[in-house]
């Protein structure tokens, strides 16, 4: 079941900057071990990118995959990004499936505000991104409701893409805007070579994909995105 946000990862982190890589670049054929082996070598959190071919131009996992998670890993914070046209639409799905987190864009035909509220009402922490292009002024109104606000830091929708490091003066904006009990995320092109100017600009939450998947060395990459 998820966790309510009175004691989650997320509003209360026994330590920052957190790291979660995202299993978009993990080996399918492999998803169970490999996930295995990156929570063993110290990731705070799973990162799950959910993709509906309409609002991104690519087609990944759902609510069945974030079950098997689940059940694999019961006690995993599983953090689950909706890049969705209508988020709304699968709240209830991730939440019976063990969600955690449920992250959904400004850019998304929806209301924040009601996402917020629905997204809390069904248990779990509350995200919402923003992509590049996107003036920050659309989703400064609304980042109160949410429990994570997450700065995509490529165009969503591929892994393997480079860092547009444009768009940390939108992190430096909403930073400031934050309380204690909230997190700001970077997405996108996340590598040891950017994370540090993604944590100078006030980001504790580090999404990172074939920076460690893509690793000889997952304990070593997972280190090195925390301290770099």
């Amino acid at each position: 079941m998820p966790m309510t946000s009175s004691t989650s990862l997320i509003t209360a982190p026994p330590s920052l900057p957190l790291v979660a890589p995202s299993i978009l670049s993990a080996d399918f054929a492999r998803l169970g071990s490999e996930c295995a082996a990156v929570l063993d070598s110290g990731a705070d959190f799973l990162h799950l990118d959910v993709m509906d071919g309409h609002f991104v131009p690519n087609l990944t996992m759902g609510p069945a995959l974030c079950q098997s998670l689940r059940n694999m890993f019961p006690d995993t914070y599983l953090d689950v990004h909706l890049m969705v046209q209508h988020p709304m639409d699968f709240i209830g799905s991730f939440a019976a499936a063990g969600g955690n987190l449920f992250t959904g864009h400004i850019e998304a035909d929806c209301d924040p505000s009601e996402l917020a509220q629905a997204i809390h009402n069904a248990g779990m922490d509350a995200g919402i991104a923003i992509n590049p292009p996107t003036n920050v002024d659309e989703i400064l109104p609304h980042i109160d409701a949410f429990d994570l606000i997450l700065v995509m830091s490529v165009n969503p929708g591929f892994s393997n893409q480079s860092f547009m490091k444009e768009v940390l003066s939108k992190v430096d904006t909403i930073s400031e805007r934050l309380r204690p009990d909230q997190r700001l995320q970077m997405d996108g092109g996340v590598s040891l070579s950017t994370s540090q100017a993604c944590k100078d600009a006030g980001c504790d939450t580090l999404v990172a994909a074939s920076a460690i998947f893509g690793s000889d060395d997952y304990k070593s990459a997972i280190e090195g995105l925390r301290s770099s």
